[in-house]
């Protein structure tokens, strides 16, 4: 019945790969959709590590706006979500008096322009314009955003342009101003609103301006208009020649009081700062930014489609994250409020060992997440009757635990505090950063042992048994001697240990012992077991094949195959994760086997996809795109697979791999703190 599954599974993807459209696939930087439909469209996300812009299908619209670090109790599971902020960009744009909308866009095109993080939409209205847009969110300003209009005329017509700033519903107590400066050298018209969040904890803010081209006095005149307490705009009118070219641009800023002492004055400097350094220098160094961080990048011959796919999960997975902050991504990044905006381990186990190879500094602030939260995680590890520290297995601002009551992998899904940790000591190994180990990473891998320590129950020698637990494969609750949470509370306790050494301090003796006693099981067929009462029945995700990759706790390649073979034949053909599927072609691609190496990397992603962008679902046929988690796995199956990468305690090193069948070459730039160049060839 199995094998039955599996070949079902296999001409279901071969028929689907048929089906998918190719998306301008010859094109490795840019995403392009000309079928827009509204009935089934999921919006692409331009983020700069803070704010995120989601696109809409039609003209001049944003569906979303969301503010990393910005929470409320309200809705859904009485616990902390993410918050929508102003839509700072929506606009309205008319022609002769006539406002535009979907039904007046002839031959609408949607680009996204990964190498400059840009989203672009272009039309043709009548026989009178041709009309663009252009939005940013500004990679070297955090809470600004840019848009650029420009309208090529082809008869001589009046421009009709507004910026529209509306509240989200679920905010209250609604303000808006309106305000103009005037120097001899500029006039900076203001378009503010400030709202509380839900419960009042946060003040919510945003501002923003038009930027002209004209020289100071020649420049339109901005009128403003309240419409009502949730809504008000500025407009402006301006008569064109037929055959001129004429831009404007909107810069905005939006902030909180969970990132600013004083929100609504700073969104307001903010954007005037940006007025002030104009255009053009915006442009340039967001421009730059973004071609720094693509220093670090993956380049692949041979397979044109699984380039662009996987520029797109990078692209997708820097917009998401940002240096020099505490801040850290939930499973769908700055993509809208999907999983509440919460952290899971999806960002320690999946999303985080891309960006720690390819942007260390990145992967730093996902730990200081954790560390500012080390507190929090105490008191937990205390009300369960533990020691050490004990992290949610959801976390939003405060590191509380944040999961809804109803689901079982709040108080038992004990796996994420060795997640944690095993971040914590990845980070020493690929930077060998000492004194960040002595101040951050050491107080992290202390108390994650010593909560191991506590949490085990000492039944005997190799029978330090971890009983009552949610396993990595969710399915499977109140297991004991899950596999995955087992090997990787026994990492841990290692880890820590040898950081303990390596700063020159006496580790806790019991840390090694209790290491050595906690048991990994087997089944009669030598199959690594799931958990104490597992009897081959179906999973959810990866769990045992962990062990191989990334903890290394098996090693033996015949050992690692008999799992593999194992359990890629017990996950279901849908309503799975797609980091599980990736985890299997990394696995087959360090032993050796191509081609299924090859058929689990497309398997994990393909029948994922949403138009008209190829963004990524949690699961097959899902509709809750982006799904960085799944985005971080493929990342990881692409370089510790097929490029053979790997982190050890003196750092990045490559191991033989192999390339899927289609695969002539894989080139892995930027690598590393030394930004090294790893290159992996077919063979």
């Amino acid at each position: 019945m199995q094998r039955l599954k599996a070949l079902c599974s296999g001409l279901a993807l071969a028929l689907f790969l048929t089906m998918v459209p190719k998306a301008h696939a010859q094109d490795p930087w840019k995403i392009s959709a000309t079928n827009i439909n509204p009935a089934n469209y999921y919006g692409v996300t331009v983020a700069n590590g803070m704010i995120g812009i989601v696109s809409a299908p039609e003209p001049f619209k944003v569906k979303d706006v969301v503010l990393a670090g910005a929470y409320d109790l309200y809705g859904r599971g009485r616990v902390s979500n993410f918050l929508r902020s102003f839509n700072l960009l929506n606009m309205q744009l008319g022609i002769d008096g006539r406002n535009l909308g979907a039904a007046d866009a002839k031959d609408f095109k949607q680009e996204l322009n990964m190498q400059g993080a840009s989203f672009t939409g272009s039309f043709q209205y009548a026989d009178k314009a041709k009309i663009s847009y252009t939005y940013y969110s500004l990679r070297h300003l955090p809470f600004t955003v840019l848009m650029d209009v420009t309208v090529t005329t082809q008869k001589d017509l009046t421009l009709n342009a507004a910026s529209v700033m509306e509240a989200p519903d679920a905010l209250k107590d609604v303000q808006n101003y309106y305000n103009e400066i005037d120097r001899p050298h500029v006039t900076i018209s203001l378009l503010t609103s400030s709202a509380k969040s839900p419960t009042g904890k946060l003040l919510m803010c945003a501002s923003n301006s038009f930027l002209f081209g004209e020289a100071h006095g020649k420049e339109p005149r901005v009128i403003h208009e309240m419409w009502d307490n949730n809504m008000h705009l500025m407009k402006f009118n301006r008569s064109l020649k037929a055959g001129e070219t004429y831009r404007f641009s909107i810069v905005g800023s939006s902030i909180t009081s969970a990132h600013h002492d004083d929100p609504l004055n700073e969104a307001e400097r903010m954007t005037i700062y940006a007025k002030l350094e104009g255009r053009d220098r915006l442009l340039s160094f967001h421009q730059k930014a973004w071609a720094d961080l693509w220093k670090s990048d993956i380049q692949v011959e041979g397979d044109a489609q699984a380039q662009q796919d996987i520029r797109s999960m990078l692209y997708h997975l820097y917009s998401f994250s940002r240096a020099g902050t505490d801040l850290s991504p939930s499973p769908m990044g700055l993509s809208g409020l999907g999983y509440n905006g919460h952290v899971f381990w999806d960002t320690e186990l999946w999303m985080y060992p891309a960006l720690l190879v390819l942007q260390p500094e990145m992967a730093k602030s996902m730990v200081e997440y954790r560390f500012q939260r080390l507190t929090a995680a105490k008191r937990n590890a205390f009300n369960h009757g533990f020691k050490g520290a004990m992290f949610p297995w959801e976390s939003a601002a405060t590191g509380v635990e944040e999961t809804p009551v109803w689901a079982l992998s709040g108080p038992f899904e004990h796996h994420i505090t060795a997640c944690v940790g095993i971040a914590a000591w990845n980070y020493y190994a690929v930077t060998q950063d000492k004194e960040w180990l002595k101040e951050r990473g050491w107080p992290i891998l202390k108390e994650a042992a010593d909560f191991w320590a506590s949490r085990v129950e000492r039944n005997g020698p190799g029978q330090y048994d971890i009983k009552n637990v949610v396993a990595a494969d969710e399915w499977a609750e109140n297991v004991d001697n899950n596999a995955w949470t087992n090997a990787a509370a026994k990492a841990v306790l290692q880890y820590a240990t040898q950081a303990a050494l390596a700063l020159g301090n006496k580790p806790d003796a019991d840390w090694a012992l209790v290491a050595k006693n906690i048991p990994i099981l087997k089944m009669e067929n030598g199959v690594t077991k799931e958990h104490a009462t597992y009897k081959g029945e179906g999973i959810k995700q990866g769990d045992v094949n962990l062990l191989a990759y990334p903890l290394k706790e098996i090693t033996d390649p015949a050992q690692i195959r008999k799992d593999l073979d194992y359990y890629a034949a017990r996950v279901p053909t849908e309503g799975t994760p797609a980091m599980t599927q990736a985890i299997f072609t990394l696995l087959y691609s360090r032993i050796g086997d191509a081609t299924k190496a090859g058929y689990f990397f497309k398997d994990a992603y393909v029948p994922n996809l949403n138009p008209p962008f190829r963004v990524i679902a949690e699961t097959k046929g899902g509709t809750n795109p982006y799904f960085a988690t799944g985005a971080g796995g493929i990342l990881q199956s692409v370089m510790m697979g097929f490029g053979g990468l790997d982190i050890g305690p003196n750092g990045i090193t490559q191991i033989p791999s192999v390339l899927p069948p289609s695969w002539k070459k894989l080139t892995l730039t930027g690598i590393g703190p030394d930004k090294k160049t790893f290159v992996a060839t077919a063979k």
